[in-house]
């Protein structure tokens, strides 16, 4: 609210010093450059024709931009330079007298003081390039972050090369296999005639004949 309140007044303040200033420089325009020096002449200031063209310029660009509010702490300084030379040099001429030439100095200092307010084109400028700031450190903080987390990641490994395979052996038989004796291939046996040879699995040869049956055991006699 108090800032508000600043801005409106800030405003009143500037279209009032400032079309006071422009009104003033308007009516020297009017009369044209000579009458005002003639003018100035009458009041003893020197050089009149070059005071005539300094003050009506100073008056017209001066109001205009504090009106619009543009630059308004330069201007302002201008303008209450351009009132006290005026006072210390030569008394105003009309419309304006003594007490308004020494309010409207005091009004342009306290401007270049305090500022246009945020109802100006100064604060338009100041609010763009605000905003022009603060993209670009969005900018730079975004491509500051962008490197870090390009620093914090790995670095990509070349690919290690694929093991050669294992040259192969051959498959030794085990000790039990080695030392295991083969056994020798059985020939086809003959039903045994009489005669006949018969070839075991040993490789032996035998002689067929009739097999004798196993004696038996007899009993000893009691007797």
């Amino acid at each position: 609210m108090k800032q508000s309140l600043r801005d409106l007044a800030a405003l009143v303040a500037r279209l009032g010093v400032g079309g006071i200033f422009f009104a003033n420089g308007w009516a020297k325009l009017e009369d044209g450059l000579k009458i005002t020096g003639a003018k100035f002449l009458e009041q003893g200031a020197p050089a009149p024709g070059a005071w005539a063209t300094v003050t009506m310029l100073a008056e017209l660009i001066g109001g205009a931009l504090l009106i619009a509010g543009l630059a308004v702490s330069i201007t302002g300084l201008i303008l209450f330079a351009e009132a006290l030379a005026v006072f210390l040099v030569a008394p105003p001429l009309n419309p304006i007298s003594l007490n308004e030439l020494i309010l409207l100095g005091a009004a342009s200092l306290l401007l270049a003081v305090v500022g246009a307010g945020r109802v100006s084109v100064d604060h338009m400028v100041v609010i763009r390039r605000r905003e022009s700031q603060a993209a670009d450190e969005f900018a730079a903080d975004t491509e500051a972050d962008r490197v870090i987390a390009a620093l914090k990641e790995p670095e990509e490994k070349p690919a290690e090369p694929a093991p050669a395979p294992a040259p192969k052996t051959e498959e030794t038989p085990s000790s039990s296999e080695d030392t295991a004796p083969h056994p020798k291939p059985r020939t086809a046996a003959k039903e045994p005639g009489n005669g006949e040879e018969v070839t075991t699995a040993a490789g032996d040869t035998l002689v067929a004949g009739r097999k004798k049956p196993a004696p038996r055991n007899r009993r000893p006699s009691t007797d």
